[in-house]
């Protein structure tokens, strides 16, 4: 079909560009994937448009001249465009690490046509309905964007075409906007490189912009944008700001220029591990601390990363004053004890510790609140799945009535394993060995880390308190093997559900059980250490589904937590959450509460 008049999506949706600016090795599609991740997490749905990596795009030009001195252009276009079909690939699996749902398309399987000369062609209509389906199913959608279907096989889209690919998306969708990320922060009058007093702008018309961004961004694609209404933003990875290309007046803006934040990195566990990595891959962003461990000795042999310091002295480890401390210990002894203190010492706090926090949540957001410090703990509930941020995106009028999900990856890892004819030991072993489960599972299939999750929900869905204990629990130890069977049998699937309503009286009930499923309920799809949510409100249901479980989901919480503090930091972000009910209450009231 040809999509030349926009179709609207029930989604919100964003085009994300990445061109070979920022694609300098393949280190970088873990970078991609963090700011894919930050869109998802704000309740977009990405079409992620990526370039071939640097330089692949005139090897493979240079490769084809050699080979076929002369050839006809038509199959030139067949060899170049491999680049982007095996840099999108790259890019679906780090996200698939990530835990992000995701799906990649090559051109020719959403409709993606083009015309004119196979080496200077231009794009001519999309299948926008199939990927509207997709996207109801995927967050993401990512795109080859150098090429598309022509008549007579391939074409490509000249240079700069990647920039031209997403404006069309970005009709072709109704999207917001078309944000081009590139190794700049926006378009300046000149190259901030080489003219030390480049000026740099927060806004231009698309005039303004063909004349002053000298290929920054492709002319053919800014002459496209303003004939089709599109707005474009031109970013660095990592930022909130951009430059944002419209039918507007030209306005300078300021050059951001951060000062590196101090972390300090609590626990080098398999989470803790996974956040030093993406730390130590932005080393102008970030200085860290030693991380705190019991065994300094044995992870300095350990560490693919020879660069990291350890210690076992918590005093050393937050020493230097850190910006933000990330708590991935566990338990709530030392952690516990950490968390608040760190937060009274005006650190902010990253946790991925949901006993802690469900335990102290009213003490911990009073002290962040008091000080004026950040306190995220995304990684505490949903691992991948960004839960939280969905609920307090959807219920700011706290009219949610319910909320259940499928919230202990570990668990559904299990159940599948079970599913599969497993015996329940074999199962956990299976868990252990693959990360997912501790080594005493006790805390996953006894059902006391989905109180800890639960409880926090009903904060953030209903402003109030949930106490841990006051949640009953079902085990996956009262599974009998028989009952397994029989479900399978009945074409049924067990699933560990935690869900929290509101009674005709007003009162929360909270409750984690065991259920039988049918094939065709949305929690049945959750495979593996996948999580999902239901959301439910009045007139509409809001789904939210994820990795819950293992190094980079969570990991990938965490740091996209800490990124938006670097950014709220930098003075374009976030600011401080605080949740308003807890405030009448004193600390040492509220100290009172913690110590029960």
């Amino acid at each position: 079909m040809n999509a030349l008049s926009p179709q609207r999506s029930q989604h919100r949706i964003c085009v994300l560009k990445f061109g070979s600016s920022v694609l300098r090795d393949h280190h970088d599609y873990a970078r991609i994937a963090h700011e894919i991740y930050r869109h998802v997490r704000e309740g977009e749905k990405v079409v992620a448009v990526v370039s071939a990596l640097d330089g692949e795009t005139d090897a493979l030009f240079g490769l084809g001249e050699d080979v076929g001195a002369g050839a006809h252009d038509a199959l030139l276009a067949r060899l170049v465009r491999c680049g982007e079909l095996k840099s999108a690939a790259l890019l679906g699996l780090a996200l698939e690490r990530t835990g992000v749902a995701c799906q990649v398309f090559d051109p020719h399987e959403m409709g993606l046509r083009a015309e004119g000369a196979p080496l200077d062609a231009n794009l001519a209509g999309l299948d926008a309905a199939k990927v509207f389906a997709h996207l109801d199913q995927h967050d993401v959608i990512v795109a080859p964007g150098f090429f598309g279907e022509g008549d007579h096989g391939p074409s490509t889209l000249g240079r700069g075409g990647t920039d031209l690919t997403a404006v069309m998306f970005a009709s072709w969708l109704g999207a917001d906007r078309a944000r081009l990320i590139k190794d700049v922060d926006g378009v300046y009058s000149d190259d901030p490189a080489k003219v030390a007093n480049a000026k740099r702008f927060d806004q231009l018309d698309y005039a303004q912009a063909a004349q002053v961004s000298r290929g920054l961004v492709q002319e053919k694609a800014i002459h496209a944008a303003q004939s089709l209404g599109v707005v474009i933003e031109v970013a660095a990875l990592g930022r909130a700001y951009a430059t944002r290309i419209a039918t507007v007046e030209a306005r300078p803006g300021r050059v951001h220029e951060a000062e590196p934040l101090r972390v300090a990195v609590l626990g080098h566990g398999s989470v803790g591990q996974g956040v030093c990595a993406h730390l130590l891959a932005h080393p102008g962003r970030f200085q860290l601390n030693p991380v705190l461990v019991r065994d300094p000795g044995k992870h300095i042999q350990a560490s693919p990363h020879p660069e990291l310091r350890f210690t076992d002295d918590p005093l050393a480890a937050l020493g230097e004053r850190p910006d933000i401390v990330v708590e991935t210990i566990g338990g709530t002894g030392l952690a516990r004890a950490l968390s608040q203190s760190v937060l009274r010492e005006g650190a902010h706090l990253v946790s991925a510790n949901k006993a802690v926090i469900a335990k102290d949540f009213e003490l911990l957001h009073a002290l962040a609140s008091a000080g004026g410090q950040h306190l995220r703990y995304s990684a505490a509930v949903g691992g991948g799945a960004p839960v939280l941020e969905a609920i307090d995106r959807l219920g700011p009028n706290k009219d949610i009535g319910a909320i259940e999900g499928v919230m202990n990856g570990t668990c559904n890892f299990i159940f599948g394993q079970l599913d599969d004819g497993i015996a329940l030991d074999d199962a956990i072993k299976e868990a252990q060995a693959k990360g997912f489960a501790e080594a005493d599972p006790s805390t996953d299939i006894d059902g006391y880390d989905a109180a800890d999750k639960l409880s926090i929900l009903c904060w953030h869905a209903f402003g109030a308190r949930v106490d841990v204990r006051d949640i009953e629990r079902d085990t996956l130890r009262a599974l009998a093997p028989e009952r397994i069977a029989a479900a399978r049998e009945d074409g049924l699937v067990f699933k560990q559900i935690g869900r929290a309503d509101i009674a005709e009286d007003g009162q929360i009930r909270a409750r984690v059980e065991i259920r039988a499923l049918p094939q065709s309920h949305p929690f049945a799809s959750l495979k593996n250490e996948a999580n999902g949510f239901l959301i439910r409100r009045p007139r509409e249901t809001g789904w939210v589904a994820g990795k819950g479980a293992g190094r980079w989901p969570t990991a990938e919480a965490v740091f996209a937590d800490i990124m938006d503090i670097q950014r709220a930091v930098s003075g374009a972000g976030l600011e401080p959450s605080t949740i308003p009910s807890i405030l009448a209450k004193s600390e040492a009231e509220l100290m009172g509460d913690a110590s029960a």
